[in-house]
């Protein structure tokens, strides 16, 4: 009995065409496509997206996300090297300097991709047949663990019924 989009249970399921439709996911995204969809859905929980997308978009926010923790973690180093020999000594203002530079542009960077984080890996979940309440599961201890398996499950045609 064919499903949603004209697809029988076990086919392919549907993806877009071009990387300009975003109403379907793009399987085989490049990471230039991942990321610009990325940011152009960043608040779209309906619909889908595919596994090049979710991941691409992931390693971009890890990398951009290494630029501020590289430097605070120097700062760490450098405010702990300055007490070393004297622990009633304050940390060197250097080192202060780092971490509050590093660690403001880790928390703003981090606010900035929280939401289109949450919606692609939303919609990554309903490629794979899952409703995206299962990303909640992400709030529990083992939940995390959980929900990276069901973002590596290969897409499935019946998460075609997530479609807006």
């Amino acid at each position: 009995m064919p499903g949603p989009g004209g697809q029988g249970f076990g086919g392919a399921p549907r993806g877009a065409a071009s990387p300009d439709d975003l109403s379907l996911p793009l399987y085989g995204a490049s990471f230039g496509q991942a990321v610009k969809r990325f940011f152009k859905n960043y608040t779209k929980f309906s619909g889908r997206a595919s596994r090049s997308e979710y991941w691409w978009a992931t390693l971009f926010c890890a990398l951009i996300a290494l630029v501020p923790y590289i430097l605070l973690m120097i700062g760490v180093g450098v405010a702990a090297a300055s007490v070393s020999n004297d622990p009633y000594a304050s940390p060197s203002g250097a080192g202060i300097a780092l971490i509050v530079i590093g660690g403001g542009l880790m928390a703003v960077f981090g606010l900035a991709v929280l939401v289109p984080s949450i919606a692609v890996a939303w919609r990554r979940l309903h490629d794979a047949n899952f409703s995206g309440l299962f990303y909640l599961l992400n709030l529990t201890s083992i939940g995390g663990i959980v929900v990276l398996v069901m973002t590596i499950m290969p897409p499935k045609p019946e998460g075609q019924r997530f479609d807006a």
